[in-house]
């Protein structure tokens, strides 16, 4: 393609199963809320510019070199003008542990694929993503399982050291989420007292690795809720309601729960009754890949 193009990406969020902090191992799984992205390239702009719009908040002072890298890091991979503009409009609440990060790193770097009309295959997408996060300093690990688990959808478990997709499975259910307002940026988690729960994560993991999912996100949550200092109430509010699999996502401060309709109502009641100040999402797992 020439200098002119437009295009289109987008990618979902995501909740935890395993945090990849302790141990570089993760797994996590794709939720029914989306990041769209819109790239247009042209020799009129002066750079990579961005432009950030998330649902419900104020988008003012918005951090756009994630996106802004990402964009520019396609283009340097096929030896185009790094001039362009990049807007990103998300349903993903940003610093809650749902993975906004990772889905606009994947929905920028699709649609400037899409600009430019090249292909990649979906690993070397999501690793240009994860390249970019740990450049800009979003990530600690370069997030490469929660950017699988967005740009894949399913269950996905990583290596996320090797940046190794080691498993990627399917599992419909209802997901229920719970979004404090306040937020938590990995980059400012505490990683020396996550590694402290290494050994048991690893048990998390193994657990994931047998695709017991609930039983290794509930372990994961109670496990992170330790070491970085989050009250582990929602997670045994979930427990009382006969919900199998709960946990922390992320560094938090956000609590995902995979439920069934009946589960999720009373789930939904109970977490409304903590005085949490935030919101309650009642969303799906997203098993769709949204890469061609």
């Amino acid at each position: 393609m020439g200098a002119k193009g437009k295009g289109y990406g987008k990618a979902s969020g995501a909740g935890t199963v395993i945090n990849a902090i302790a141990t570089y191992k993760g797994s996590a799984f794709g939720i029914d809320l989306w990041t769209y992205a819109e790239v247009e390239l042209g020799d009129d702009f002066k750079g990579i510019e961005g432009e950030i719009e998330v649902e419900g908040e104020e988008s003012a002072d918005a951090d756009t070199r994630l996106i802004e890298r990402c964009v520019g890091s396609v283009l340097r991979r096929f030896d185009l003008p790094l001039r362009g503009y990049v807007r990103t409009r998300s349903e993903i609440p940003v610093g809650s542990g749902l993975k906004s990060s990772s889905a606009a790193a994947n929905a920028a770097v699709v649609a400037t694929l899409d600009a430019i009309g090249e292909e990649a295959n979906a690993l070397d997408a999501i690793r240009i993503g994860v390249d970019a996060a740990l450049d800009v300093g979003v990530s600690i690990t370069g997030a490469f399982d929660d950017a699988c688990a967005s740009l894949l959808g399913g269950f996905v478990i990583t290596d996320n050291k090797r940046r190794e997709l080691i498993k990627r499975t399917e599992k419909d259910s209802e997901v229920l989420v719970l979004v404090p307002h306040e937020k938590a940026f990995t980059a400012d988690t505490d990683v020396k007292q996550s590694r402290l729960i290494a050994p048991w994560v690893n048990i998390a993991y193994e657990l994931a690795l047998e695709e017991r999912f609930e039983d290794a996100m509930t372990l994961n949550g109670f496990l992170y809720c330790a070491a970085l200092n989050f009250d582990p109430e929602p997670m045994v509010k979930a427990l009382e309601c006969g919900v199998q699999g709960v946990s922390l996502s992320g560094t938090g401060p956000s609590f995902v729960a995979l439920v069934d309709d009946e589960k999720g109502e009373r789930l939904g009641e109970v977490w409304s009754g903590l005085g949490v100040e935030g919101k309650i999402i009642r969303s799906r797992v997203n098993n769709k890949q949204n890469f061609s």
